[in-house]
């Protein structure tokens, strides 16, 4: 009896941007609150000391976001009402834009991200160090990968070392004996992934890459001298919260756990006997992660969950919102302290977080951070991309940001030790050839 087995799920990956061309880039977050697709023209810029990593300017053309729906924590629940969101969001970028959108960017929360670093060493016999030097030790460290039953998201080199000297970023041209690299790989469950590219599919769409958002996010909020010097960026979005850790301008270190704003949400739905979207207004307007002083006496109206007009607001107490507000928000920030604690990274992050996401927009939540995680927190919002509109500005549009900065640094990941079945290669496959792979993995 013969059992079939799917093929190993393959990421899509992009080449980096044309060096001295102007390009159209499209950029889909896919969020479980909201599904925002963006339009940008990215043109080469010269190189300058305000945000030197960049190698265009973006100006955003089109805008479209929708309210999500089907995506619970992350996961895709109901394939029809995602694919629904998608097409509208796209349709109303597309027509701020005048362009129709083929191929697009996408950012990945599910799939139990895992973050690993690998290291290899070869004998160089005292020459100097060619690219076929390096294509050789990124390939054996990612030849160390084992990742079977998952798909890898981003294979970064954080940094190479020659003769035991290490921290050095570009050893090209230079002598030594022995070359060695640290290779930071991000993956993710082969489910998620095959679900969310069959969604943009069935929208008429091609995935053209994947990027984690932790990686997204943290390229749209942190600055320069953070990236550099060592910070996490904590992205609390409505059903997940993913942090990623950077030092010396690259990510390290990348986690996720399904807990968001939404979460909050439910809480004060169940707790004060209201419809969500009632209890989503009162978090905005009224609730707050800090401790309340005061009485009972001082109350907010708590519309009930009711089919008639005649159903009257109950009046409750606004310390017990605020309780419900702060042990859902100490409760998520918790385990983000735990989770870098345990990763190992907490030294490389020092005294520095940055919160991002809609969620970190709740009063309170930078005081609560600072309290739980014992370090300086500022809010993040999306930096260095022009033509944003005002209502897009905020930390809620940071990893749809980011996922449009993401091109200016694809180049940078290692593609020397894709394997059939495995990885794609990033020499190959223009939309049609993404298409037939994806013909051939489906049916």
């Amino acid at each position: 009896m013969s059992v079939f087995r799917p093929a190993s799920f393959t990421v899509p990956h992009m080449r980096g941007l044309p060096a001295k061309r102007s390009s159209v880039v499209t950029v889909l977050d896919i969020g479980s609150t909201k599904v925002v697709c963006l339009i940008g023209r990215l043109v080469p810029r010269e190189e300058s000391r305000l945000l030197p990593g960049r190698t265009h300017d973006v100006e955003i053309i089109g805008v479209g976001h929708h309210k999500s729906r089907g995506i619970k924590a992350g996961v895709i629940a109901d394939l029809d009402a995602v694919e629904s969101s998608v097409r509208l969001a796209v349709h109303t970028a597309e027509k701020r834009a005048g362009v129709t959108v083929e191929s697009l960017i996408v950012n990945v929360s599910a799939g139990r991200l895992q973050s690993e670093t690998y290291s290899a060493a070869i004998d160089l016999g005292g020459h100097e160090v060619e690219r076929s030097d390096l294509k050789k030790v990124l390939a054996s460290a990612a030849g160390q990968i084992n990742a079977s039953d998952r798909a890898i998201l981003h294979s970064l080199p954080i940094g190479f070392s020659l003769d035991g000297e290490r921290a050095v970023r570009d050893p090209l041209g230079m002598y030594g004996h022995h070359l060695g690299v640290g290779m930071h790989v991000v993956t993710a469950e082969q489910a998620p992934m095959r679900n969310l590219e069959l969604c943009v599919n069935r929208a008429h769409l091609t995935v053209e890459a994947m990027v984690a958002t932790p990686y997204a996010s943290g390229l749209s909020a942190l600055v320069d001298d953070e990236a550099e010097i060592g910070c996490a960026c904590i992205d609390m979005g409505g059903g997940t919260t993913t942090i990623s850790v950077f030092t010396e301008g690259r990510m390290v270190h990348a986690d996720a756990i399904a807990l968001g704003g939404h979460h909050v949400t439910m809480d004060l739905a169940r707790g004060l006997s209201t419809r969500l979207e009632d209890a989503e207004r009162l978090k905005v307007v009224h609730g707050s992660a800090l401790p309340m002083t005061g009485d009972d006496s001082d109350t907010v109206s708590v519309p009930p969950i009711g089919d008639t007009e005649n159903d009257l607001p109950v009046q409750m107490p606004k310390t017990l919102l605020s309780r419900i507000v702060r042990a859902r928000v100490e409760e998520t920030l918790e385990m983000i302290r735990d989770r870098i604690q345990r990763s190992g990274f907490a030294p490389v992050v020092g005294r520095r977080i940055v919160l991002t996401g809609g969620a970190s927009q709740l009063t309170g939540i930078s005081d609560a951070a600072r309290r739980i995680l014992a370090r300086n927190v500022r809010i993040g919002r999306p930096l260095g991309v022009a033509g944003l509109p005002a209502a897009a500005k905020g930390p809620a549009f940071s990893t749809a940001i980011g996922l449009m900065i993401y091109p200016q640094i694809a180049s940078l990941e290692s593609r020397g030790a894709e394997r059939a079945g495995r990885y794609r290669m990033a020499v190959t496959g223009g939309r049609f050839a993404r298409v037939g792979q994806w013909l051939k993995e489906s049916f």
